[in-house]
């Protein structure tokens, strides 16, 4: 959304088609982590009227490949397009354990979409009071678990001494597992999931989580917040560009994808030169959403204004977990030390890497 805008507001007059598997229009898909909202109207970006007077094409279809040498993008539905310039925002496709059960049994869910939200809350039902397991606890699981604490037990399971410890460390981690804690959230902290458990009731749909030291979490519905890779899948066969080995695109500081001149990367599949402090140039890829607007911004200034220098930004986020979370920067190398400033044990703190 951040490209097209930027598009238009510099000035590009061409055409300008949005092609997107999702069955709606670009969303602030960060409601749907934080808030769990189903209703489309309240998380998209724009209306059908803005893009129309706008003059910005919107398909629902899902591309299968690209022809970078016609200038042609192929669909699932048979349908091709040409461009002049071409933006990939695909996104990443969250992952799905690959332990027993995960695969086989219902009610486990992953979070990406509008339909993920309406599947999440259908197995939760008005009534509440279910047994919900949280795999993960970065960010989209800290969210989750934050969302559904009303009226349900939520338990979050995490490999790491403690929540968020590999973005921000331990110590500020256990502050924001404090502030949930308060609101009935328990957690299964340094713990190794073993498998999923059919539910006695019904052998199809998940009953419980074991973890690896015996422990049994019953559960009624699981959502999984493991992370995502790259959703680049329609180039994996794709000769004339060659992914990272995470599946990523490597681009330059405009978001131009390496040896394509005309193409550009942005969001969670594109690796890029970071200039922050400390990064120096190093590629990096960060999956925040702030990020994602501002490489499309990079990326629209670029094709509105071939001349222009490329604009640096600092990486911004934020996050709703029982208090008000604002993160500035990127420790792309890890930290040496972290200096908390202001009263911690209250959630009212400054923390400087």
């Amino acid at each position: 959304m951040g490209a097209v805008q930027a598009l238009r507001e510099q000035g590009f007059k061409g055409n300008i088609t949005i092609i997107s598997k999702e069955p709606n229009l670009p969303i602030d898909r960060t409601k749907l982590s934080k808030a769990l909202i189903a209703d489309k109207s309240k998380v998209e970006w724009r209306s059908q009227e803005w893009f129309d007077s706008a003059s910005i094409s919107t398909v629902s279809d899902e591309v299968k490949s690209i022809d970078f040498k016609s200038q042609t993008v192929s669909t699932k539905s048979d349908k091709s397009h040409t461009y002049t310039k071409l933006i990939l925002a695909s996104g990443g496709t969250p992952k799905m354990l690959p332990l027993p059960g995960f695969k086989e049994l219902s009610n486990i869910f992953l979070l990406r979409t509008i339909p993920d939200v309406q599947a999440i809350l259908g197995a939760v039902g008005e009534k509440k009071g279910k047994n919900v397991v949280i795999i993960g606890s970065s960010f989209i699981g800290m969210e989750v678990a934050n969302a559904l604490s009303s009226n349900n037990t939520v338990t979050v399971v995490g490999m790491e001494e403690a929540p968020l410890e590999k973005v921000m460390g331990s110590e500020v981690g256990k502050i924001f597992q404090k502030l949930i804690a308060k609101n009935g959230v328990k957690f299964q902290m340094g713990a190794s999931v073993d498998s999923a458990k059919a539910s006695s009731d019904d052998k199809s749909r998940v009953g419980s989580v074991a973890l690896k030291d015996g422990t049994n979490l019953p559960a009624d519905l699981v959502v999984l917040g493991v992370g995502v890779t790259p959703a680049t899948e329609y180039l994996q066969e794709n000769g004339a560009i060659q992914l990272e080995k995470d599946g990523s695109i490597r681009t330059n500081e405009s978001f131009e994808v390496e040896g394509h001149s005309g193409v550009y990367a942005i969001g969670d599949i594109a690796t890029y030169p970071y200039h922050g402090p400390g990064g120096n140039g190093s590629l990096t890829r960060i999956e925040h959403w702030n990020v994602a607007q501002n490489a499309g911004r990079s990326a629209a200034a670029s094709i509105a204004k071939p001349t222009a220098a490329p604009k640096r930004f600092i990486p911004v986020f934020w996050s709703a977990m029982g208090s008000q979370l604002r993160y500035c920067g990127n420790t792309l190398h890890g930290w040496d030390d972290l200096v908390l400033q202001g009263q911690p044990d209250e959630a009212k703190f400054a923390a400087f890497y």
